[in-house]
């Protein structure tokens, strides 16, 4: 933009030649020819009346001339001077500025979208990363309880209570859950090593974690949501920016018709010696018209040109809306069944909890088998995790719907 405006401003220029010619054509100047008549008048005149010069008492006569040559290019020459150039008139000057500061709105638009996704990214990330947490801890706890279960089946084997074979069954269950604890803590390593990464820190940094609050289970209806993702999605205004940038550049194009107005005004030295007197200085000022009137109809291919691509982004404008009412929509549904995701497995774990207690009791009284405690157990663990995993994908969920419908607000 700042380029664009500096061409309203004068262009002031240093200009400097020195040449050296030779040959070239010849100029005659028959000087000869033209006084050497007059001459030879005059003599005769001053012949009859007897005039003389004062000062030397000589008869008066004047001289006959030869004609002179002299070569078009003289053997040296400089010129050495300072050139403003001044615009007056000139459209395309004008609508080009128009056009980069709109090419400055697209750029803010790039930027204000970029902004918007990575905001969801680190929020997708770091929703991540609590989940892995969660189901450490979860996993830990788990653990700590399949260790006891060997310990009492330890105990009642050696009180001829049990086959062995449920302690083998017990160690045998401890170590599938080991495995399943391994692979949780690589994806704890993987969240948090990415949720850094976003954040320009060293991939192992800590990760402070805020208290998480209640689930959010409020949202604006679909139309609503489309109505506010249209108004605020920094898309469409980058496009309207790009819009206004095909008008300017119809105008611009249809302003190659007119002419161009301009002033310049010289002030340097001239001379076969390369010197700086008064005597060799000039100044000169001109006032410049340029009329293209004909140009191979070019300008007419460009201005038709500059109209397509103006109904091109209008429709692009209208296809950008419906991918993003679009995105609305899936998002929205989404979101939704997540929300209820969070209820049905907010159900299964309080029925898995009660279940896994009741078989824990007749379990510790031998009343049921191993196989059944087992079973209960893997039921609450699988129930639990899958609450876990419900709760933040919701919240995944919903910093995408707050993407979509630019429902976040982006603060400097």
């Amino acid at each position: 933009l700042k380029e664009a405006k500096a061409l309203f401003f004068p262009d002031i220029s240093l200009n400097a030649r020195y040449t050296v010619a030779g040959g070239g054509r010849m100029i005659s100047f028959p000087v000869g020819d033209m006084l050497n008549g007059v001459y030879s008048s005059l003599n005769a005149l001053t012949s009859i009346h007897q005039l003389s010069d004062p000062a030397t008492g000589k008869p008066i006569n004047f001289p006959q001339m030869e004609n002179m040559d002299f070569r078009f290019y003289r053997p040296f020459e400089h010129e050495t001077k300072i050139r403003l150039i001044q615009p007056i008139f000139n459209q395309q000057i004008n609508y080009n500025s128009k056009i980069k500061a709109e090419l400055i709105n697209v750029e803010k638009a790039d930027l204000e979208t970029f902004k918007r996704s990575l905001v969801a990214e680190i929020k997708i990330a770091y929703y991540n990363y609590l989940k892995t947490v969660k189901l450490k801890e979860l996993l830990n706890e788990t653990e700590i309880l399949l260790v006891e279960n060997i310990r009492v089946n330890e105990k009642l084997f050696e009180n001829d209570k049990i086959t062995i074979d449920y302690v083998y069954r017990s160690k045998s269950e401890l170590s599938k859950f080991e495995q399943q604890i391994a692979e949780t803590d690589k994806a704890y390593n993987m969240a948090m090593a990415y949720f850094n990464f976003l954040l320009n820190r060293d991939l192992r940094s800590e990760i402070d974690i805020s208290e998480q609050g209640e689930v959010l289970m409020n949202y604006a209806d679909i139309k609503s949501s489309e109505e506010n993702a249209i108004n605020k999605r920094e898309e469409l205004d980058g496009i309207k920016s790009y819009n206004k940038i095909a008008s300017n550049n119809i105008i611009l194009n249809k302003s190659n018709r007119l002419p161009t107005l301009s002033a310049a005004i010289d002030y340097g030295f001239q001379g076969e010696k390369y010197r700086f007197r008064g005597d060799d200085d000039f100044v000169m000022a001109s006032m410049v018209l340029k009329w293209n009137l004909f140009k191979a109809y070019g300008n007419k291919a460009k201005i038709s040109s500059a109209e397509l691509d103006k109904i091109m982004i209008e429709k692009k404008q209208k296809e950008t809306e419906t991918q993003i009412k679009l995105q609305v929509i899936n998002s929205f549904y989404d979101l939704e069944t997540a929300a209820k995701l969070i209820e049905s497995s907010a159900q299964q774990e309080i029925a898995a909890e009660m279940a896994f207690k009741l078989v824990n009791r007749k379990y510790t009284e031998g009343l049921t088998s191993l196989l059944e405690f087992i079973d209960a157990r893997t039921s609450l663990t699988n129930s639990s995790i899958n609450l876990i995993i419900s709760n933040y994908d919701y919240l995944i969920k919903y910093a995408e719907y707050e993407k979509v419908t630019a429902m976040y607000v982006i603060n400097e």
